[in-house]
């Protein structure tokens, strides 16, 4: 399953990137974030890899992290590799004439398992978590608005 999404930023792009690349600020624009430690390679450049913790409900949702590229202030891809999950996230940031910021976001999801099933019954239900991260992001940039406030 493949989608794409786009959201504008009102901060200039530098500024974003530095609040996206900030292993601190993942807890206040992705619900549920609890924790991330770094694994292997050098953290913060390309192959490096973490292990992300999430609490979903009363669950608890383990994923590696791999950062594939890292060409900023343009682009920041990633993957996350999840049971029966395997997400390829390319994100890329682009300076808009108004000053602003244009986040779009390019998902492949890979399923197996029971997750075939999900996958395949519930695509928008993945759009829509990667939009409502996106909208988050955007409250924290814009207003500095933490998702943990709520």
């Amino acid at each position: 399953m493949k989608y794409t999404l786009d959201i504008e930023l009102k901060q200039p792009r530098n500024e974003v990137v530095k609040k996206f690349n900030n292993d601190e600020n993942i807890k206040h624009w992705q619900k549920g974030f609890v924790s991330i430690e770094h694994i292997n390679g050098e953290k913060g450049k390309t192959g490096a890899i973490s292990k992300l913790t999430y609490k979903m409900g009363k669950r608890e949702i383990e994923m590696i992290e791999t950062i594939t590229l890292i060409d900023l202030p343009e682009a920041f891809h990633l993957t996350f590799d999840a049971k029966n999950v395997y997400n390829i996230q390319e994100n890329y940031f682009e300076e808009l004439s108004n000053g602003n910021t244009k986040w779009v976001s390019k998902n492949e999801f890979k399923f197996s398992g029971f997750m075939k099933v999900m996958g395949f019954l519930m695509p928008g239900a993945f759009k829509k978590q990667s939009y409502t991260y996106m909208e988050d992001f955007k409250s924290f940039v814009e207003e500095g608005k933490s998702v943990l406030d709520n």
